[in-house]
Order: structure tokens, then C-alpha cells, then sequence
């Protein structure tokens, strides 16, 4: 029986990775800023995301910590909505970096979240692991700093991975269900110009992504976790609309989007960005995509 422990385990990612160990025999533990309790084999730890406590001690002899702790970014940049997004992802991975160091029986392996979006806004080349060239602004400026959190642990004995994740579609959580909304309204057409990228990863793949890297001893650094077909938004709308079955998708303009992003709380960066990037190093290190193609992903997800 392996241990298994996810900080920031419920949301949408972690939600889905605690669905899929359910299914094993894996003993899973889960850091919440809710009540320490146990339900069945999901054991939930309360922490603060920034302190030591007695949450570290379940990471002796862990065989997986992955680190999904972080403020949504679908939101308004506000001071406030800066401040949080920096502290929780800063602050839980520099204390589960110092929790590791004082284990007596470090964790196998320290998977910590990272974004793609930390590549700049690219319409004219894909950006892998190797040749991508980093953005600027708030958001980039966040994921920088995130990663520099990680990276300054030595942690002899556990493997360190990052995941530059890219958007997650998945049926019961992340950007679908608004998305599936919009299309069916009739408003499914593209979004501002239309032809920024947008790099998507079925939940499926990266469940299975994150089974891949704990399977592989040899992996480590940073990789980027996205389908390796990244498509121009135009091209994933009328996608959607033909696995919706809508015929018609009325475009939204950027004026659109911007008014619309202020009254439901959120950035017109999330749409907006082109992210062109690409999985070079996973595919190098044989992972095989379930869903590398939007039109399958998208029919199975709006099944």
C-alpha cells in the first residue's frame, strides 16, 4: 500500500487525482484548511498552508506529495486577489519544503504545481521545455517566483518534479462547464480575435500524467503538461460547438469580454493569453497521450 499525500486536494485537480486513488489500495492524505477528520480511506489534515505543525508529520516515509496548493487565478486581480494568489502558492511550498528537510524518511518524490502560463504570449512558435522564452507581467512574475520557491530545496532522497500545467478540461470541474454554457446560449464563437492558442489537457491525461512521473524514477526538473496539439481559439469553439451539436456561435470581442470578465469576477487574461506550448520532455520520456487530438477530447467530455 503506497502513502499518498495531496495538499490543496480539493479542488478540481486534487478532487480528481482522490477519485482515481480511491480505486487503489494507495493510503491517501489530504492537507485541508478544513477539519482533521477521517472517511474511509482519505485521511484530511488540517493546515494553514504556511506553518509547521503536526500536518508534517505525514509526510515520513510518504512515497508522493504533490502540491496543488494555490488561490484560483479566476478571479479579479485586485490587491487583495495579488496578495493571496502569491502567499498560497509561495507559503505552502516553501513549508512543505522545510517539512521534507526534517524528515527522518523523506517522501520518494515532491510533485509541486506549476502553470504554463509562465511562457509569454506566443502566436508565432511553440514553446517547450527547452527553447520557451519566459513572459512578463503579474502572472509570469507569480510563476517564477513559484518555481524559485521549489527550486531552492535540496532534498536529497526525494525527486522533485514541477508540472507547468496548461488548462485542465474535465467533465465536473475546471473551464468546461462555463464554457459549455456560452456555446449553448449561442455565444460559442471565438473569443477576441480568435487566434491566440490555447493549450488544453484532458483530465484523464493528466491523472495518468502524474502516474507516468511517479512510475519513472528518471524523471525530474520541470515538464510541461499539456496535449501536445495546441490550437487556436477559433478552432477549440468550433470544436466544442460540434460536440455540443450547436450550429451557430455568436463571436465575443474583446469589449465584450472584458465587461463580461468584470461582472462575473474574472480576468480576460484566462481567454486571451496565447499559450502555444508544447510537452516536448514528457513525450521524449515515452509518455503516450490519451486525448491528443480537441475534437476527441471534447466528444468525450460532453458526453
Amino acid at each position: 500500500m503506497s502513502k499518498i499525500v495531496i495538499a490543496g486536494g480539493t479542488g478540481f485537480l486534487g478532487t480528481c487525482l482522490i477519485n482515481h486513488y480511491l480505486k487503489s489500495e494507495s493510503h491517501l492524505v489530504i492537507l485541508t484548511r478544513g477539519k482533521t477528520r477521517t472517511e474511509g480511506n482519505v485521511q484530511y489534515m488540517n493546515w494553514d498552508g504556511k506553518t509547521l505543525g503536526p500536518w508534517a508529520d505525514v509526510l515520513e516515509g510518504s512515497d508522493v506529495l504533490i502540491n496543488l496548493n494555490g488561490k484560483s487565478v479566476d478571479c479579479r486581480y485586485t490587491t487583495e486577489n495579488k496578495s493571496l494568489i502569491y502567499s498560497t502558492r509561495l507559503d505552502s511550498t516553501a513549508a512543505l519544503g522545510k517539512a521534507i528537510q526534517q524528515c527522518k524518511v523523506r517522501p520518494k518524490l515532491w510533485i509541486n504545481a506549476a502553470s504554463a502560463t509562465i511562457y509569454r504570449h506566443s502566436l508565432d512558435k511553440e514553446m517547450d521545455e527547452y527553447t520557451g522564452e519566459i513572459g512578463s507581467g503579474f502572472s509570469v512574475d507569480v510563476c517564477q517566483k513559484w518555481e524559485a520557491a521549489f527550486n531552492q530545496f535540496e532534498t536529497n532522497h526525494t525527486r522533485k518534479v514541477l508540472i507547468r500545467t496548461g488548462i485542465v478540461l474535465g467533465k465536473n470541474g475546471g473551464p468546461m462547464k462555463p464554457l459549455k454554457m456560452l456555446a449553448k446560449l449561442g455565444f460559442g464563437g471565438k473569443q477576441g480575435l480568435g487566434t491566440q492558442y490555447f493549450s488544453w489537457l484532458h483530465e484523464d491525461d493528466f491523472i495518468s500524467i502524474i502516474d507516468f512521473m511517479v512510475a519513472n524514477q528518471s524523471l525530474s526538473g520541470a515538464y510541461n503538461v499539456t496535449a501536445p496539439a495546441p490550437i487556436p481559439n477559433h478552432q477549440f469553439m468550433s470544436s466544442l460547438r460540434s460536440a455540443l451539436k450547436v450550429s451557430i456561435g455568436a463571436p465575443l470581442p474583446k469589449w465584450l469580454l472584458e465587461l463580461g470578465a468584470v461582472m462575473i469576477g474574472t480576468e480576460t487574461e484566462l481567454v486571451l493569453k496565447s499559450r502555444r506550448v508544447i510537452p516536448k520532455k514528457l513525450r521524449e520520456a515515452g509518455y503516450t497521450f490519451k486525448f491528443d487530438e480537441i475534437g476527441k477530447a471534447l466528444k468525450d467530455l460532453c458526453e
